[in-house]
This record gives C-alpha cells, structure tokens and sequence, in this order.
C-alpha cells in the first residue's frame, strides 16, 4: 500500500563543487548528485522506488505510481558595475 501523499526531496546547487544535491527525510538513505538538473530528475526516477523498497516503505513487489516532490533551492550572487 501507497502513502496517498508524495514524498518530499530536496535539492541545492552546490557551487563549491558543481553540482545539484538531493536528500530526503521521507525516503530513507536518499541522497545524490548530478551535474545537471535534468540528470538529477532522471537518478531520482530510478532511487526513490529502489530505497522505498530497499527500507521497507512500499513491498518488494508493489506495481503503481510512486509521487515525490522535489523542492529546490538556489542562491546567486551577482556583481554590480
């Protein structure tokens, strides 16, 4: 059985090292990075269900939709002439 709400992921960019950062306090173990945003999304379609499995939070064999929603988070600095 499905929770009905998503799980919730959050993601930063890191500037120090270049790269998008993504943890979870709803899905156990979760935590990644990926160089693009586009690169996150596509690893997060592929973790969430493994460590959702993987920590007992959905059956082994459970078939349907999983939703997670990802929040993001950046910060810029720009220089003024």
């Amino acid at each position: 059985m499905m929770p009905e709400a998503a799980f919730q992921v959050n993601a930063f960019w890191d500037s120090e090292t270049a790269v998008w950062v993504a943890t979870s306090e709803t899905v156990p173990g979760l935590a990644t990075e990926a160089t693009s945003f586009d690169e996150l999304q596509h690893k997060l379609r592929h973790l969430i269900p493994e460590l959702l499995v993987l920590n007992q939070v959905i059956a082994g064999d459970y078939k349907g939709p999983i939703s997670f929603e990802l929040v993001t988070h950046t910060q810029e600095t720009v220089e003024v002439a």
